[in-house]
């Protein structure tokens, strides 16, 4: 089994920034594909970025330029570094684990005010 556990978020003002943080524990033996989804009120859960064990990242086009996902010093720690906010980006986030099947986060809410 494997556990995550997300941190960071909160509230912020359009055009600010804010970093989230996700941490897997259990039977995480290797470096694996993580990534980060988000879920607006009333919409499905979207992919936002992704990273591999070789560091090569993916982003949704909403996201490019503005979100950076990178690996932090712990094994299967990473984070979400969020800029140029905008209110189309809250969200509840969710972070993704991946080894022979996908494990979830309990999510951590954005809420970004105009």
């Amino acid at each position: 089994q494997v556990q995550l556990v997300e941190s960071g978020g909160g509230w912020a003002a359009a055009g600010g920034s804010t970093r989230l943080a996700c941490a897997a524990s259990g039977d995480t033996f290797n470096m694996n594909t993580m990534a980060w989804y988000r879920q607006a009120p009333g919409n499905q859960r979207e992919f936002v970025a992704s990273i591999t064990s070789a560091a090569l990242t993916t982003y949704a086009d909403f996201v490019k330029g503005r979100f950076t996902i990178f690996r932090g010093n712990v094994r299967n720690t990473i984070f979400l570094d969020m800029y140029s906010l905008k209110p189309e980006d809250t969200a509840v986030y969710y972070c993704k684990f991946t080894y022979l099947k996908d494990y979830w986060g309990q999510g951590t809410q954005v809420t970004v005010s105009s």
